[in-house]
């Protein structure tokens, strides 16, 4: 009976990341055997500056500390490096940056649309919507729709939004004034400052 060589060869198959898996990098300072520099300057555990030192001498006190060499300023010459632990290291900055993030605001632009003919109660809630998107710290987009014949009358719709300027004088400014853009006149208005 004669075996088929080839189904007794195994193919071996070549480990591959999956499409959509992102490239393996290194993130944050190179720690303890990364540091490719020929002499560091060195903060020791207790933040005294102990001076330029070679990666190794700076390994074996980080060794004998029980902690990590970490490259703090890798673009100084020589790259300043301190023996601190790395775990708490990275714990504190996720918690600065997480705390950075917090307190930020997100400002959206939100947009009311007017027509060159509209009438008083419409534009009061038009209006009531603006100054309640300033108060929250939001610019709104003021957007005014010409249609057919009133492409005509362009003046009528710059009356318009100088009078929401004007309504709106003290609780925003003016950031981008009207222009036109194509079918219709765009402007711009951002909360006043706190």
């Amino acid at each position: 009976m004669l075996r088929n060589s080839f189904n007794d060869q195994r193919i071996k198959t070549i480990g591959r990341r999956p499409h959509n898996a992102p490239p393996q990098r290194d993130t944050g300072p190179r720690i303890n055997d990364r540091i490719r520099a020929n002499e560091i300057r060195l903060i020791g555990a207790d933040g005294e500056n102990v001076g330029v030192v070679t990666p190794e001498r700076a390994m074996s006190m980080a060794n004998e500390a029980g902690l990590d060499l970490v490259e703090i300023s890798p673009n100084a010459n020589p790259p300043v490096c301190k023996i601190m632990d790395f775990g708490k290291f990275k714990y504190e900055t996720q918690k600065k940056e997480a705390e950075a993030r917090k307190k930020q605001k997100i400002i959206e632009i939100k947009e009311v649309k007017f027509r060159p003919n509209t009438d008083s109660n419409d534009y009061d809630v038009k209006m009531r919507n603006v100054f309640k998107f300033l108060e929250n710290g939001d610019k709104v987009k003021i957007t005014l729709r010409y249609r057919g014949r009133e492409m005509a009358h362009q003046d009528l719709g710059r009356q318009l939004l100088e009078r929401v300027a004007e309504d709106t004088k003290d609780a925003g400014r003016v950031e981008n004034f009207p222009k036109m853009e194509g079918r219709q006149m765009v402007m711009l208005i951002g909360p006043l400052p706190k």
